[in-house]
């Protein structure tokens, strides 16, 4: 690759990352707690923010249909906005899944005006245990009904890392 195609490229990505308004990572060998959870669907990454800094980037899979917002229940989509992690999960068959306050207040309102339920139950959570401890460099498709699926040691980074409470925006 000459010097112009690797300036070109490098270009490229950072135009991506100020079109995102991400800032760029700093990884803390001490994870600490996040105050924010960004998620972008596009881009099939969940990073848990503190500021404007980065902690952590994890690869995500999605609802069986990820392009556009979760409009009613069983529509296997994601849904898109602002939202709180509300409470958390230890029996389930995901390992650990933390609960995304989904549906607010315009989700409800939404459904209702075409006379459908807006489904519940959206998580961040991880791997069926079958899967063991550990993690997938990334998803190559997309499983869930509507939830964020991590790998099993991401849930639990997540998990000690995110407080009920914290705010998560989930981006197209």
């Amino acid at each position: 690759m000459s010097l112009g195609d690797r300036c070109r490229s490098l270009a490229a990505g950072l135009l991506v990352l100020l079109a995102l308004q991400v800032a760029l990572p700093a990884v803390s060998a001490e994870l600490g707690k996040a105050d924010r959870v960004l998620v972008l669907k596009s881009q099939r990454r969940l990073l848990l923010l503190r500021g404007d800094i980065v902690l952590k980037s994890y690869p995500i899979a999605l609802g069986r249909h990820p392009k556009g917002p979760k409009r009613r229940r069983g529509d296997g989509r994601t849904p898109e906005g602002d939202y709180i992690i509300d409470y958390r999960f230890t029996d389930t068959p995901y390992h650990l899944a933390l609960h995304i306050s989904y549906p607010n207040a315009a989700d409800v309102a939404r459904a209702r005006a075409r006379g459908v339920k807006p489904g519940d139950d959206i998580l961040i959570h991880g791997m069926p245990e079958r899967y063991g401890h550990h993690d997938p460099v990334r998803f190559f498709r997309d499983w869930t009904d509507g939830c964020i699926a991590v790998g099993n040691i991401a849930i639990e980074e997540i998990w000690d890392a995110v407080d009920d409470g914290t705010p998560i925006e989930i981006r197209p």
